[in-house]
């Protein structure tokens, strides 16, 4: 009898699938991990859009961010606050927080969840408690405040509480947030998540719709591969590093000119980077002092003594600490962002040994012209240790130097003949013997 009655329920399940199925019910499900931007905007927009057009049951999104920029956070709150079909906030998983922007989205959802040992709250990017000065700063927070506090108003959330979130950084844990009315939903994981929402009735369009989410197929929406890549760049280190590495190249390539490769990818680096610091709190006091610091390096390649790169050096530091510390404050939608220490500490070393090896590159050619006169290779012969079209490298008087063919191409191995200098770099010719 247990066995028959078994396999009769088995039975209904199935039926209820295929029902569920045939009439186009499905549970989409939405991952944002990371800093709100235009990338994720986008997203969520494709998400709303498929499960409206499908005539999905609910759109689950499950959230982790520590906030992002306040264009992209406004435009997921209008998305999902004309969304068609129910939308689900989830902050999940355990150790998983809704801040800043993140707390406007939770706030603007039909239904907000969240996991045990998660938070919510800290909406406002320059600390509990610390005055705010100017008048630009006053009017972003109060149009951030009275923005929340008209969506948590418009859900039937607790709009006090939201406020104080935004003004004073006010933060809540799960079970506060559920006490407080800031939520809807405790779920430890994502079954239980559906079983809770299962009968439940939202408000869409101003008709009463109850969720049905037993027993019915979960399908989840992944992101593009180019909005899955260009929001993995919209990171603090991320986007430092692409600097840093983009700055090196080129002048790499401005030190040996004519192999195109460093020039390239420096370019590439550095439009990858201005992409990501596109969606960042970007100081521009900091990218001033990085390049004045890349300005001392290249002076200091051409004079005696490393004074220059010490300055630069120091500047460098100074902007990379800066570089995500802007003033005014922006808008409490954006956290609060930093490069880590350890890698500040990680390009200076790297700048400061590219340059110490260039400088000192120079001086021994300085050297070199001192002791033997540099004029005297001027009609000495030897041959191209690499292709001159028309810069490249020669080995004369068993030196190597940098050279520029006066008569380019000259390929590597040909025999060259010296007929100028300009500076340290020497001006030759093809010649028919060494």
């Amino acid at each position: 009898m247990k066995v028959k009655l078994l396999i009769l329920a088995l039975l209904l399940a199935l039926l209820s699938l295929v029902a569920a199925e045939a009439a186009g019910q499905k549970v989409y499900v939405a991952s944002v991990k990371g800093i709100i931007d235009p990338f994720v905007a986008r997203y969520v927009r494709q998400a709303v859009d498929k499960a409206s057009r499908e005539g999905a049951t609910c759109l689950v999104i499950e959230l982790d961010t520590p906030g992002g920029t306040d264009t992209a956070m406004r435009d997921i709150v209008q998305t999902i606050m004309n969304s068609e079909v129910p939308v689900v906030v989830y902050v999940s998983p355990r150790g998983a927080r809704a801040a800043s922007a993140g707390l406007f989205i939770a706030m603007a959802a039909h239904v907000t969840a969240m996991a045990p040992g998660t938070n919510i709250g800290a909406a406002h990017p320059v600390g509990i408690g610390e005055v705010l000065t100017g008048t630009l700063e006053t009017k972003v927070t109060q149009d951030a405040a009275a923005y929340i506090r008209a969506i948590a108003q418009e859900r039937g959330r607790n709009a006090e509480w939201a406020e104080q979130a935004v003004l004073e950084s006010a933060s809540l844990t799960a079970q506060e947030a559920l006490e407080k009315k800031v939520i809807d939903l405790i779920a430890s994981d994502f079954e239980e998540l559906l079983r809770l929402l299962h009968g439940r009735g939202v408000r869409i369009q101003g008709k009463e719709i109850t969720l049905a989410t037993v027993g019915i197929p979960v399908e989840r929406v992944k992101m593009s591969w180019t909005d899955d890549l260009l929001h993995s760049l919209v990171n603090p280190d991320v986007a430092y590093i692409l600097l840093s590495l983009g700055i090196l190249a080129l002048m790499a390539e401005f030190y040996n000119p004519g192999t195109f490769i460093p020039g390239i990818t420096g370019i590439i680096c550095l439009i990858l980077a201005f992409v990501a610091l596109g969606s960042l709190p970007v100081n521009w006091g900091g990218i001033a002092l990085i390049i004045l610091a890349i300005i001392l390096f290249l002076l200091d390649i051409k004079v005696t003594g490393f004074a220059l790169s010490v300055g630069g050096a120091i500047a460098f530091v100074l902007g990379s600490l800066l570089l995500f510390s802007p003033w005014p404050s922006v808008s409490p939608a954006m956290p609060a962002v930093r490069v880590s220490w350890w890698l500040v500490a990680l390009m200076t070393a790297s700048f400061l040994a590219f340059f110490l090896f260039a400088a000192t590159a120079v001086w021994r050619a300085q050297r070199r012209k001192a002791l033997t006169g540099l004029d005297a290779v001027i009609g000495a012969r030897g041959w191209a240790t690499s292709d001159l079209n028309p810069m490249g490298t020669v080995l004369v008087k068993s030196e190597e130097w940098t050279a520029e063919a006066i008569e380019p191409p000259i390929l590597k191995g040909e025999p060259i003949e010296v007929v100028g200098r300009e500076g340290v770099r020497l001006k030759v010719k093809k010649t028919k013997e060494r």
